[in-house]
């Protein structure tokens, strides 16, 4: 029996691999990704959770979200963030077909 894979999205490429990889190319990306997998926080919980400077981890959520893996809610002036869903979707179709 013949595996049916979902293709990638049109208009996806290398370089769109490329950059989510170079995002996640930092253990603490992953592991912030990882957290906010299981529901938004805040920076400053994110800060808290990690015992990181804040700008460590506001540099570690920008390379996240310009590779397109998390979303950001503007709260007054705090910014709530969640992982995207979608674009995590379209990182296991890219890789399924690597191979």
């Amino acid at each position: 029996m013949t595996e049916t894979r979902a293709q990638p999205e049109p208009g996806t490429s290398d370089q769109v691999l490329a950059d989510i990889c170079k995002a996640l190319s930092h253990p603490v990306r992953v592991q912030i990704l990882r957290l906010l997998g299981s529901r938004p926080f805040y920076c400053g919980d994110l800060v808290n959770h990690f015992g990181l400077a804040q700008s460590t981890v506001s540099h570690h959520l920008k390379a996240l979200r310009e590779a397109g893996l998390l979303e950001g809610r503007d709260e007054g002036p705090s910014t709530c963030y969640s992982v995207n869903r979608d674009r995590c979707r379209q990182l296991r179709v890219l890789l399924d077909h690597l191979v």
